[in-house]
């Protein structure tokens, strides 16, 4: 049995379901695939950024997610950094993504994955145009000219379908079989380590963790382990909590006293109930490409890592957001090729730099400090060295501002290029992420912002905003005009007219209409 649909999707983890819910709000037909039935109740990727609020909020379901949470309101997402162990006298507690969150519409959560599933399984299972395949693996992909074909196998019975689109996305995890049918390679760094996650109860840990400001995370630097991170995370603020370490090569889960590794790490002896452990490789991938014709990967199918940093799901959840509405434009008509080809060209620049300069860089940069300090050797020198730790705790999170000055469908700046480094300004550039600002009526930009392409007319010319209407009725791209005066912190921005794309990234900014604004549309709907 064959059955054609717009775009399939297989894995459906946040990621797929975030890509479903992204296409099924624009009108898409689509179909997810996902193996598993239930949720997997293991509490990863907690630490979502204000970025993902943001696109939970277009998504519609903000206020469900927040309402999931189980950390009390109030709590930091933020961690303690601690030497040696959990009651060393040497500890710090860093700065995160507060430093930057008034450049963002949304603020940050944090919650188990699950329970982010939880939330956007419902929504995409409110959406007529998609639908679900639970229970079932694909087995194999094929492509040509005329569409992308994947044959299903239902686990556990006799059930077989061929499920034929326009396009195929692969969100199915670090092993995805989309990725291998494809023949992407991956590259990246490994470091030979085997790590646990363990998840367990204590309230004696708790207790002992009292000697802190509250936090979410606990995070021990031990000089043995070279810059390898152990730490505890809460699940709640009472009892649960999650922990990853390094372990050598051959633990399992009947050779090794977990529980006394965690006692090592929090300096003190308390006892603990498991619920689960499992292991892990610690090594940050990503693949060489994120497109072969008709078929994508997204998420962890195209970048993986371990969970340092609240990276992995934020990332994952951008593809998502990046991937879906530039599929639905040109499944649409309105959009050309370039357009889909700007997706890899996007999103893998960032990830690679996301991956080295700030994962696999802060590993390497914690194993220079503790093979060079140790206050056993010389304290003072440590001390220093520690203080200065701290100043510098909050650089990574102000310079980390992933930014596509350099994307074909993007009128960046000469020499531009897409990066995960960048600044943090209310300034609105070519391809940067839109800041958030207040109308005049009282209203934040974001409110206002259309599905589709925004043209924020502030105090402009209203030759240029006829041009630029003109140029979209030509070329039927959806465009939004919001005009309002350039004051009140619009003057931010530093531009009275700013052309924001549907996943509320600025494509060009101008004071006036510029020579050929035709062809700017074109460029930045990848027509041009």
């Amino acid at each position: 049995m064959e059955k054609r649909h717009q775009v399939v999707i297989v894995g459906g983890g946040p990621v797929g379901v975030g890509l479903a819910v992204e296409l099924g709000l624009r009108g898409i037909r689509c179909v997810l695939v996902e193996r598993r039935v239930e949720l997997q109740k293991i509490p990863k990727g907690q630490n979502l950024s204000p970025r993902t609020l943001e696109h939970m909020y277009f998504w519609g379901v903000e206020k469900e997610l927040r309402a999931e949470r189980i950390m009390p309101s109030g709590i930091p997402v933020s961690g303690i950094v601690a030497y040696g162990n959990l009651l060393s006298p040497y500890w710090y507690a860093p700065p995160q993504r507060e430093l930057v969150s008034q450049y963002y519409f949304t603020g940050v959560e944090r919650l188990p994955q699950y329970l982010t599933e939880k939330v956007l399984r419902t929504k995409m299972l409110s959406l007529p145009n998609v639908e679900t395949r639970f229970g079932w693996i694909a087995e194999t992909v094929e492509q040509d000219a005329s569409g992308a074909r994947v044959t299903i196998a239902e686990q556990g019975g006799s059930g077989r379908e061929t499920l034929e689109a326009d396009y195929v996305v692969g969100c199915d995890g670090a092993r995805s079989t989309i990725r291998d049918q494809v023949g992407i390679e991956r590259g990246g760094s490994d470091f030979d380590q085997v790590m646990v996650l363990a998840v367990f109860r204590s309230r004696a840990l708790h207790e002992g963790l009292m000697r802190f400001p509250i936090r979410s995370t606990y995070n021990v630097m031990h000089p043995d382990l070279k810059g390898y991170w152990q730490f505890f995370g809460r699940i709640d603020v009472g009892e649960g909590f999650f922990f990853h370490a390094p372990v050598p090569k051959d633990t399992t889960t009947d050779n090794y006293d977990f529980k006394a590794l965690l006692q090592k790490v929090a300096g003190f002896e308390f006892e603990a109930e498991f619920d689960y452990v499992g292991f892990w490789d610690l090594r940050v991938a990503v693949a060489e490409k994120y497109q072969v014709g008709r078929v994508f990967i997204a998420g962890d199918a195209a970048h993986s890592h371990p969970p340092y940093g609240g990276f992995g799901l934020n990332s994952g959840i951008e593809d998502a957001a990046n991937l879906g509405w530039k599929l639905a434009a040109v499944l649409k008509g309105w959009a050309g090729p370039k357009l889909l080809e700007s997706y890899s060209e996007e999103r893998r620049p960032i990830f690679e730099e996301t991956g080295r300069d700030f994962i696999a860089g802060r590993i390497e940069n914690d194993r220079k400090f503790l093979d060079q300090y140790n206050p056993e050797r010389d304290k003072a020198a440590f001390e220093e060295a520690w203080g200065k730790r701290l100043q510098g705790a909050g650089e990574s999170v102000q310079t980390y501002e992933p930014h596509y000055e350099g994307s074909a469908v993007v009128m960046g700046p000469p020499g531009g290029k897409c990066s995960a480094h960048g600044k943090h300004t209310y300034l609105a550039q070519a391809g940067h992420h839109l800041p958030p600002q207040k109308l005049t009526s009282g209203r934040n930009v974001f409110e206002e912002l259309g599905p589709d392409f925004t043209l924020l007319a502030f105090d402009a010319d209203a030759a240029a905003v006829t041009a630029f209407e003109a140029a979209a009725h030509e070329l039927n791209v959806p465009l939004k005009v919001i005009r309002d005066a350039y004051a009140g912190g619009r003057d931010a921005y530093g531009k009275h007219l700013i052309l924001v794309r549907p996943d509320q990234y600025v494509v060009w900014t101008g004071d006036a209409v510029p020579g050929d604004v035709r062809g700017l549309m074109s460029k930045v709907v990848g027509r041009g």
